[in-house]
């Protein structure tokens, strides 16, 4: 899909930005770029669309040179997102979004089709199209940044550190959203980032760069597992979490395939007998075809036994959840950030399928911290 042949950047004075940079990806893998500042990882994502030209090399998109390519037309086949979003304020949502296709010629009516088929994609209802970017938070502004870079189809999308501005928690959510319309779209992903905890979040392929050098290039595991060099091990991180047993990398891998759950239709009472019996203060909540509609607990429930009588009337439906093919090491962190007991996993359907809690990570934290130390004494 994307490949660099000894790529150079040579600026005036012969200082290399990038020196014989050879890289090669396959479509739809999430690429992530990062290095100290000036490591040449903004240089190198910039030449994929020509918005800086290689002084030596070749870059190939699907087999084809982009230097023997018209750059405009090479930008129109390219999506591009930056940090500062860059919607026009003038522009409702709708007239942002659809800016490529617009110029790509396609009917007033498919562009408005796309636009409406996109915003569904991150739970944004149709009212939003007509609304001016002034009119949204900084989140959602972020979302329609996202969506103008899809809006064309494009198969290849340039992202340069775009959640960089955004406060931690609602940078976390929209990664988490990203990560999972780029697996379900299959977009191939270009990422600058200089955050190595959203790089290992993110990536499938991480390339560290310094002094315009490729320092190392591989999976996050890989890379946790082997660095390079200091270099890298420092770049890292010794305090970040490393996953001690190879064999064990997903969720789906340590969770509780059996949660104990409840339906709405219980009354409270039915619902304190199965946390009686099960030792459990708090009840996930599923319907008939087993999928997660929220979660119920013992403080819920005393506060609100003598206004309700079932559980459908006090559930609490706003509920963190990942899926069981999250990689460990992000639930881990996110469980100890956040201070959560429990995190249901859930599959492509929002169906309950197991449960990860504290306890279940206790082995694996205590292997990553201090199994190490224990082998060598």
């Amino acid at each position: 899909m994307l490949k660099f042949d000894h790529v150079s950047k040579m600026y005036k004075g012969g200082k290399k930005a990038v020196n014989n940079l050879s890289l090669e990806f396959k479509k739809g893998e999430f690429i992530v770029f990062i290095g100290p500042s000036g490591c040449g990882k903004t240089t190198t994502m910039k030449m994929i669309n020509r918005l800086i030209e290689p002084s030596e090399g070749s870059i190939y998109i699907n087999g084809e040179n982009i230097l023997e390519k018209d750059p405009v037309q090479l930008r129109r086949e390219i999506g591009y997102v930056i940090q500062q979003i860059g919607l026009f304020p003038h522009m409702t949502i709708q007239e942002n979004i659809s800016l490529v296709p617009k110029l790509l010629k396609w009917p007033e009516e498919k562009r408005r089709t796309r636009a409406r088929e996109l915003l569904e994609l991150v739970d944004m209802t149709p009212e939003y199209l007509e609304r001016f970017p002034h009119e949204l938070s900084g989140g959602q502004q972020q979302r329609i940044g996202v969506l103008r870079a899809l809006a064309a189809d494009q198969s290849l999308i340039l992202m340069d550190e775009p959640f960089g501005a955004l406060d931690p928690i609602t940078r976390d959510s929209l990664q988490e959203e990203f990560k999972k319309l780029q697996q379900k779209l299959g977009k191939t992903i270009v990422f600058v980032t200089h955050d190595m905890d959203e790089a290992l979040k993110l990536a499938d392929q991480i390339v560290i760069l310094r002094d315009g050098q490729l320092v190392q290039v591989g999976t996050p595991d890989e890379i946790l597992r082997n660095p390079a060099n200091d270099f890298v091990e420092e770049f890292i991180g010794k305090e970040r979490l490393v996953q001690a047993r190879p064999n064990i990398q997903t969720v789906g891998q340590v969770m509780n395939p059996n949660p104990v759950t409840v339906t709405e239709d219980k009354t409270l009472s039915e619902a304190i007998q199965i946390m009686k019996h099960h030792r459990v203060d708090a009840l996930l909540v599923i319907d008939e075809k087993q999928v997660l509609k929220g979660y119920i607990d013992v403080e819920i429930i005393d506060q609100t036994r003598k206004k309700a009588t079932h559980v459908g009337d006090v559930l609490v439906r706003e509920l963190l959840t990942v899926d069981k093919d999250t990689l460990v090491r992000d639930t881990i962190r996110k469980i100890l950030k956040k201070g959560m007991k429990y995190v249901p996993v859930i599959d492509q359907k929002q169906r309950l399928v197991g449960i990860v809690t504290r306890a279940s990570l206790v082995d694996i934290v205590y292997d990553s911290i201090w199994g190490e130390e224990e082998s060598i004494q």
